[in-house]
Parts: C-alpha cells; sequence; structure tokens
C-alpha cells in the first residue's frame, strides 16, 4: 500500500507540475481543478483492490504523457 501511495502522490505532482507550463491562465486553473477533483474522487472512492489502482495510476501516466506532448507541440 506505501509504495502505490507514493506512486499515486508522484503521479499527482507531475501532473501539476506539467500544468504549470500550460500558456493560458484559465487553461491551467481548470487543469488544476480538473487533476484535484479527479484525485479526490477516485481517493472517496476508496479504492482497494490493487489491479484497479494499477490501472488508474496507468491511465493517469498515459494523460500525463498526453499533456506533454500537447505542450511540447504548442511550444513548436
Amino acid at each position: 500500500r506505501f509504495l502505490r501511495r507514493q506512486q499515486v502522490l508522484q503521479l499527482y505532482r507531475n501532473i501539476l507540475r506539467a500544468i504549470r507550463h500550460v500558456p493560458a491562465e484559465a487553461d491551467r486553473r481548470y487543469l488544476k481543478d480538473w487533476a484535484r477533483e479527479e484525485f479526490r474522487r477516485n481517493k472517496d472512492f476508496h479504492v482497494v483492490l490493487q489491479d484497479a489502482i494499477r490501472m488508474m495510476i496507468t491511465q493517469g501516466n498515459m494523460q500525463l504523457q498526453e499533456l506533454q506532448r500537447t505542450l511540447k507541440l504548442a511550444k513548436s
């Protein structure tokens, strides 16, 4: 459980760091609120199945990668 918690916290921090690079303030605020709500919603869901937690972490990492790719394209 400890390692999963660390993975979730690291993912959350990485998402917030990526959001800082979004140029428009309104978009940054929207994405930050969205990320916060997604993590809060899943925390309140009290997911206890390790497979479900692993799947959510994988989905979160894929969304983070997509955000990073989009930001990289926007800078080009």
